[in-house]
């Protein structure tokens, strides 16, 4: 090991000894002193994980010197310790890991080799359909129909809990993703085999990042690089520039975390951090609670950042021993990260980090706001709500504005709803979500809505039936502490019952709105509004009939609910009339700071946590009673429609295939700039009349049992066929028409992009895709890259890449190529109707990262390209045809 003299013995407190570490202060370089937290973690693995192969020690003085090398866009290997993954993802990541066993198995090796390296936490977080919102029985209701819905895919990992080591399975109906990270699964610290290192986490949600907030370096990744860092392969990430933001003072009474997170968006948002750190410091620090910082944290996806980081302090310490983490667990991270100048203790005289730039804010500035109506950076202060609201109906139509015509702006439509007679207008709420992500991990926002519940109720306040009102909790420890308050019966009267403990409205899944109201509203034109305590708020995301969305904390969606309408003034109109008649105002529900501190004082203990998790992985009575098979070999369903054996391995043979050229190929695809990997293999409805509907319909699937890609993701057969079927799709082989099809060249034929790839592919032709910049951006999809290969896709040309999906192309052995600067399909007068032909070595020792490439067509152009494999470990994927083959041939010659 390179840096074997760095390793040393961390002592206990009280005598003998926690195990090794390595130590960053004894690298005695005053460079590493200076670096911000976050970067530390980077390096912290570097150093771990340098075997001069993956990791080296040039990547470790890239790190060390990260003042210098960040703004130049270097690229590092990082090693996570952990890797986090939702049933949507779950599923094919679990289903590669079946087929190499079923791999192993063939080529007559141990197949039981093949377990996650890196431990794995797959936490089912099942969406919630809020189908029976104000009822008792919402929770059973729901679990049972979610149950109908994926009981294939819950089967599936259930099996693969039991098939695989180092693999946790957190069952269904136990919490949203997120929160179980933050309250259970995150370790801070690990120490594996006597040695200590940090926690970090790539997941495949994009809103993993609410681990930040527990000093805990984690985000989102694609599913291909969650697979590789599964199987001990190091991520190729850019050496992010990070920026310090500085808090001071106090937030104010009245004020939530909400209403700082949405500032801090903005504020970010405005100074641009995209593919940065954001790193939080100052004084103000003491004063943010951990469910607080969480809650900025899992914003960092709506600010745009890679990550929302809280380094460790005494803070951080007491959340650890409030949710259940034993007092030697405590004591191990607190000696560690003092150890190696990872604890921030503002006790003590700070060192200045130096940051790539540097903002502040004073928390004594942050006012009660919202955001919205279609975007999370939008924010509204609530003072000036009302005045909003009037402007976004005159605006033209755009993220501000409706384009409502002065005359009908107080239209007021009649309607019977369930035999009474009613009224809808404009801006008036028909759906009030308390939604898991963002805030249920907060006690003060959750218990604060409640205790604004108990006032409204005593006063005699009710929420209209036709209000669509919610509560889903990202934790069952939440119903624990409402139960406890006593303020939960408060919430049930206003509507808010629990329906489930997973995503819900924030996703989309908030259900049909009644009949009655939602007719009310489509005949009319009404601008109806949502209000709820999510985190994205984008058009059409949350129902389909409310065009106003507002983000909002929990305590201001009942005040909405309650008032009827987003057309209020707080301050100055009444928000409802007590049963004596009096006019009821905001003022006389809000609870002050100190009567929330106190409720959560009182109601929120670490019994609770740790009677929840205890019983985590024990599951319900549903997950309980499904039968699985036991082998460690799965047995595949060849009926199945949700889980299928792809064809990955079927002629793998034990020596590497080699690096692939490409001869004659076929242009399948010819596309413009920013085609993103939602045009490549989109996750929402199956078309009726696509390939994947057809596949269905063929094996006896219902219509309205489709379910969606996303859904389907453990069928590599469905996926294939999904593949590049965004109906918004636009390529130039159709002269202007937008729509999944293509041209198939030799016979002129306009077929499905699907069956024109079976063409080529039976009559024995490779295909390319011609593309122009930022091919693949967008969040990261595993089968963007999955779905070309099986399509028989070799290579992808285009103007640039995003960064994610540029590596998981050579994850699945298709060669990335870039045009030279200032060179497109359009300069060099490429029509895509020809055939290409690119000349690669046959041997990879001959190839070199970032070399050019020759391409020549058979009409006689000849241009050259750059191969984008960047590093040696990406030329060693491609020799062996992907990232899984390479792992399988490694693991059958490794010396056990």
């Amino acid at each position: 090991m390179a840096y074997e003299s760095i390793l040393k013995t961390l002592e206990k407190p009280g005598g003998g000894e926690f195990g090794k570490y390595y130590s960053l202060p004894a690298l005695n370089d005053p460079r590493v002193d200076k670096l911000p937290y976050s970067i530390k973690i980077l390096l912290e693995s570097a150093i771990r994980n340098c075997d001069e192969f993956q990791v080296t020690q040039k990547d470790v003085e890239k790190i060390i010197d990260w003042e210098n090398t960040s703004p130049k866009q270097v690229e590092i290997p990082f090693k996570p310790a952990r890797v986090l993954l939702q049933d949507f993802t779950g599923v094919p990541a679990v289903v590669d890991l079946a087929c190499m066993r079923d791999a192993m198995n063939r080529l007559g090796s141990d197949s039981n080799k093949i377990n996650p390296l890196v431990p794995v936490d797959l936490v089912i977080d099942h969406s919630v359909q809020v189908d029976l919102a104000r009822s008792e029985n919402a929770v059973q209701h729901n679990m049972e129909l979610e149950f109908q819905r994926n009981k294939e895919r819950f089967g599936f990992l259930k099996w693969g809990s039991n098939a695989f080591h180092n693999m946790l399975v957190v069952p269904p109906g136990s919490g949203i993703v997120h929160q179980v990270n933050l309250e259970y699964l995150g370790r801070v610290v690990f120490n594996t085999g006597g040695v200590l290192y940090p926690d970090s986490v790539v997941g495949t949600d994009s809103h993993t990042t609410m681990i930040d907030g527990l000093g805990v370096a984690g985000w989102g990744v694609g599913g291909i690089e969650a697979e590789a860092t599964m199987l001990g392969q190091p991520m190729s990430m850019v050496l992010p520039g990070v920026v310090g933001f500085k808090l001071a003072g106090k937030l104010k009474d009245g004020v939530t975390a909400t209403d700082l997170v949405l500032t801090v968006t903005q504020i970010l948002r405005k100074h641009g951090v995209v593919g940065k750190f954001v790193e939080f410091y100052g004084e103000g620090m003491s004063e943010l609670s951990l469910a607080d910082r969480a809650t900025i944290a899992n914003m960092s996806p709506e600010y745009g950042a890679t990550m929302g980081f809280f380094p460790v302090d005494h803070v951080t310490l007491q959340y650890l021993k409030l949710t259940g983490r034993t007092d030697e667990t405590v004591s191990m991270i607190e000696s560690y990260l003092r150890a190696n100048r990872m604890f921030v203790d503002y006790n003590e005289p700070q060192i200045d980090k130096v940051y790539s730039a540097y903002l502040s804010l004073n928390l004594e500035d942050v006012e009660p706001c919202v955001s919205g109506p279609k975007r999370p950076h939008d924010r509204v202060p609530l003072k000036d709500m009302k005045v909003d609201w009037h402007a976004c109906l005159d605006n033209k139509v755009g993220f501000k504005g409706f384009a409502v015509p002065k005359e009908s702006q107080s239209k007021e439509v009649e309607f019977s709803f369930q035999g009474t007679p009613a009224k809808i207008k404009h801006g008036d709420v028909v759906i009030a979500a308390i939604t898991s992500c963002t805030n249920t991990s907060n006690p003060s926002v959750m218990l604060g809505a409640a205790l604004v519940a108990k006032k409204a109720c005593e006063l005699g306040l009710e929420v209209k039936p036709w209000v669509k009102t919610s509560l889903a909790p990202g934790s069952g420890v939440v119903k624990k502490y409402l139960d406890k308050s006593g303020l939960q019966p408060y919430l049930n009267q206003l509507g808010f019952n629990i329906v489930g403990y997973g995503c819900t409205t924030c996703i989309g899944n908030s259900g049909d709105l009644d009949e009655s109201v939602a007719a009310a509203i489509a005949e009319n034109d009404i601008v109806a509004a949502a209000v709820l305590s999510g985190n994205r708020n984008f058009e059409g995301r949350v129902h389909p009939l409310t065009r106003a969305n507002y983000l909002a904390s929990p305590p201001l969606v009942v005040a909405y609910a309650l008032a009827g309408t987003v057309n209020i003034d707080f301050d100055k109109e009444p928000i409802g009339t007590s049963k004596d008649g009096k006019d009821i105002f905001f003022r006389d529900i809000w609870p002050s700071n100190e009567e929330i501190a106190n409720v959560v004082q009182s109601s929120v203990l670490p019994d609770m946590f740790r009677g929840t998790y205890q019983a985590i992985t024990k599951g319900n009575p549903i997950w309980n009673e499904l039968s699985v098979p036991s082998g460690t070999l799965y047995s595949w369903d060849p009926t199945s429609t949700y889980i299928h054996e792809p064809p990955y391995f079927k002629d793998m043979t034990m020596s590497p295939p080699g690096p692939h050229g490409v001869k004659d190929a076929y242009c399948l695809l010819n596309f413009g700039d920013s085609i993103t990997t939602d045009h490549i293999s989109p996750a929402g409805s199956i078309h009726k009349d696509s390939p994947a509907a057809k596949y269905l319909m063929e094996r006896g699937v219902d219509r309205r049992d489709f379910n969606s890609y996303g859904s389907r993701r453990g069928n590599d057969e469905i996926m294939a066929r999904g593949t590049f079927a965004n109906i918004r799709i636009v390529n130039k082989h159709l002269k202007g028409e937008v729509g999944p099809k293509t041209v198939h060249v030799p016979s002129g034929e306009k077929l499905s992009v699907y069956d024109a790839a079976m063409k080529y592919k039976n009559d024995g032709h490779d295909t390319i895709i011609l593309a122009g910049a930022e091919y693949g951006s967008g969040s990261s999809r595993d089968w963007a890259a999955k779905g070309p290969m099986l399509l028989g896709v070799k290579a992808v040309i285009a103007k640039s890449f995003e960064r994610i999906h540029r590596s998981n192309l050579v994850g699945m052995g298709i060669i990335p190529l870039c045009y030279k600067a200032g060179e497109d399909a359009e300069t060099i007068g490429l029509t895509g109707h020809e055939r290409y032909t690119i000349d690669l070595p046959s041997s990879v020792s001959e190839i070199k990262p970032g070399q050019d490439v020759v391409v020549v067509t058979d009409n006689g152009k000849s241009f050259t390209c750059t191969a984008r494999f960047d590093t040696e470990v990406e030329l060693a994927y491609f020799d062996h045809g992907g990232i899984l083959p390479y792992v399988i041939r490694n693991l059958i010659n490794a010396k056990h």
